[in-house]
C-alpha cells in the first residue's frame, strides 16, 4: 500500500472519531467565532450540527452563511503538538426546515447517536439543523504531509507540494 493509499484510508475513517465538530464563523460585521457542535455526517461528507437559535454562531450563520470546521487530534493522543492530525472544510450552511422529512430523518440520526438530550431539544422551538456542505477542505497528517481536498470529489485527496498553497 502507497503512502497516499495509507492517508487516503485514513482520511476515510478520521472523523469517526469525533461527536463534535469546531466550527468558525463570521459576523456581519466580520467579526470570527469560534465554537463547537455535536454533528453527524452524510455519505457526501455533508455535516449536520443541531444548535441553538440564541448562540451566537447561530446568528452568525444566518447574516453569513460560510462556515469553516475543523476535527483535530486530541492533544493528549499527538506524537508531535506542532502536527496534530487535523481536517478542516470550508463549507456553505443552509437551515433544515423543521419537521419535514429530511429534519426528521436527521433528527432521529442525532438521536441514535447522542441518546434522550435530543428528544428534549427537539421540544425547544429555537433549536436549527444546519447542513454545512464542504466545498473544499485540507487534511494534515504531519509535517510536510498536507492533502488537498476538492469539492469536486470530496472523497480524493491531492498532496500539496511546494508549488501549491
Amino acid at each position: 500500500m502507497s503512502q497516499l493509499e495509507k492517508v487516503q484510508a485514513e482520511y476515510e475513517k478520521f472523523t469517526e472519531q469525533f461527536q463534535s465538530v469546531i466550527i468558525s464563523t463570521v459576523n456581519a460585521q466580520g467579526i470570527p467565532n469560534a465554537s463547537y457542535a455535536p454533528f453527524v455526517m452524510d455519505n457526501s461528507q455533508n455535516i449536520y450540527i443541531y444548535v441553538s437559535g440564541l448562540s451566537t454562531h447561530t446568528k452568525n450563520i444566518y447574516a453569513n452563511p460560510h462556515v469553516c470546521v475543523l476535527f483535530i487530534e486530541n492533544e493528549a493522543q499527538t506524537n508531535q503538538i506542532f502536527a496534530r492530525r487535523r481536517l478542516s472544510f470550508d463549507c456553505t450552511a443552509t437551515v433544515i426546515e423543521r419537521e419535514t422529512d429530511q429534519w426528521n430523518k436527521i433528527v432521529e440520526q442525532f438521536q441514535e447517536r447522542f441518546g434522550e438530550i435530543v428528544e428534549v431539544l427537539r421540544g425547544l422551538s429555537d433549536f436549527r439543523i444546519f447542513q454545512l456542505t464542504p466545498s473544499e477542505g485540507r487534511f494534515i497528517v504531519g509535517f510536510g504531509a498536507a492533502y488537498h481536498i476538492s469539492g469536486d470529489n470530496l472523497q480524493q485527496l491531492v498532496q500539496i507540494t511546494g508549488d501549491k498553497a
